[in-house]
């Protein structure tokens, strides 16, 4: 087993645009008319993006306390809900992760990759639009993993590129659509969703902010780095998410924009008709690419640490001496991701299919907060959640009520993961046995 170790490789400057570039994938332009549905007025769409961001701000919140307390440790969630509850909770965590969580975001943003990659050329010619996507959607897969195989540079690098491209591309979208005077047109009027599925959808796309917990052994300075990465990169999208819905509304309306069926290019074609579909369909591939990317960057970093402390996953828990990378844990994650995407159904699908299990972890490293400051009182804590224990408890609230919302949309949807996360505790019994039986 090599003796290898992560690196302090990443500045605040990486840290805050591997932040920006998961949460701003293609959630934005996918989720923006269906979260329409599920509100009155434009206010109401504008008042439930900022709701959504305050949330997540109060969830990045807990997450930077704990990451800064316990920044010598790659896993983020795997090492807190550890800490806090036990070898258990931790082994469901990297287990939920590696089997459903994580292959299954990477497939869905790679689809919404391939969707419009295919859209803007088809190298089958329209004779199997199913294969061409599914080949697109391969490659980004195992193209971005390759990148991240090869070293932390080659992945933070292509994930700083790709971050500046899509705010760049973001503002062109605001920018166009705030240029030419309002005239939004009659739209067909639409089936309302349930708010509850309307803020799942909003908090789905802000999903990501927690992505820095799992590198933390990779940042320079983490103590005060890790959490003005959160807070900033939370901050960040916040503001573009309602410059992005504020340019919606201006050109469509809030009935134009919830009747909408691609919403960025209908506010386009407003300013540049010809153009509009090329354009937008570019810049949410460019999107989309950004969220695997820094997906398949951090996930891995979840496996490793899982590998390091479980025999029966050790082959997981390995540093590349010379690429620098958990390149095992990467390729696993890729092969899971692409096997996925031979299988995946609809984007909402597989949203309503992991949100019960990412809620579910989300309440417990948030109720973490609260375990650890009780049972390890002594602890540095360079950062301490504002306004405690009122965060914590309102994000918590949140979690709650969005997994109930899940599991009454979608009960067998969420059955089905829920009895999958659960046959992790039967692996760990196993690896415990496993563990034990070769110390004797």
């Amino acid at each position: 087993m090599t003796t290898s170790a992560p690196a302090r490789v990443l500045t605040l400057l990486d840290s805050t645009s591997l932040i920006v570039g998961i949460i701003v994938g293609a959630g934005i332009y996918q989720m923006a008319p269906d979260v329409a549905k599920g509100v009155d007025g434009p206010w109401g769409l504008l008042g439930i993006w900022a709701l959504g961001g305050l949330l997540s701000l109060c969830g990045a919140f807990c997450y930077a306390e704990l990451a800064a307390a316990y920044p010598q440790h790659q896993g983020g969630d795997y090492v807190y809900l550890k800490r806090a509850y036990g070898d258990w909770a931790g082994f469901l965590f990297g287990w939920v992760q590696l089997l459903i969580v994580r292959p299954g975001d990477i497939a869905v943003m790679a689809f919404a990759f391939a969707t419009y990659a295919s859209a803007i050329h088809d190298p089958l010619a329209g004779t199997a639009a199913e294969w061409t996507e599914r080949l697109y959607a391969v490659g980004a897969a195992v193209g971005l993993t390759a990148v991240n195989v090869l070293g932390v540079r080659q992945g933070k690098w292509a994930q700083n590129l790709l971050t500046g491209a899509k705010v760049a591309g973001l503002l062109l979208i605001v920018t166009a659509a705030l240029a030419t005077p309002a005239s939004p047109s009659a739209a067909t009027p639409v089936e309302a969703v349930p708010f509850g599925l309307a803020f799942i959808f909003v908090l789905f796309t802000y999903g990501g902010w927690n992505e820095m917990a799992y590198v933390a052994a990779e940042v320079r300075n983490p103590e005060r780095n890790i959490a003005r990465a959160l807070v900033l990169g939370t901050a960040v999208v916040t503001g573009l998410y309602l410059l992005v819905n504020a340019a919606f509304l201006h050109a469509l309306g809030h009935a134009g924009t919830a009747a909408s069926k691609a919403v960025a290019t209908d506010t386009v074609a407003a300013v540049l008709p010809g153009a509009a579909a090329v354009l937008v369909s570019a810049l949410i591939c460019v999107s989309a690419l950004g969220a695997v990317n820094g997906l398949v960057f951090t996930g891995a970093r979840i496996s490793y640490a899982v590998g390091r402390d479980h025999r029966l996953f050790a082959w997981l828990g390995h540093w590349h001496p010379r690429l620098g990378t958990p390149a095992t844990a990467l390729l696993i994650q890729g092969a899971s991701t692409v096997a996925l995407i031979l299988t995946l159904g609809s984007f909402v699908s597989a949203v309503l299919y992991t949100a019960a299990a990412v809620y579910a972890f989300y309440l417990a490293t948030t109720a973490a907060v609260l375990v650890l400051r009780r049972k390890d009182p002594h602890r540095a804590r360079p950062f301490r959640v504002p306004l405690y224990p009122l965060p914590p408890l309102v994000f918590g609230a949140t979690c709650v009520l969005l997994i109930g919302s899940a599991v009454a949309y979608r009960p067998w949807v969420a059955l089905a993961s829920g009895l999958l996360a659960l046959m992790g505790l039967v692996v760990w019994r196993i690896d415990r046995r496993h563990t034990a039986g070769l110390r004797e």
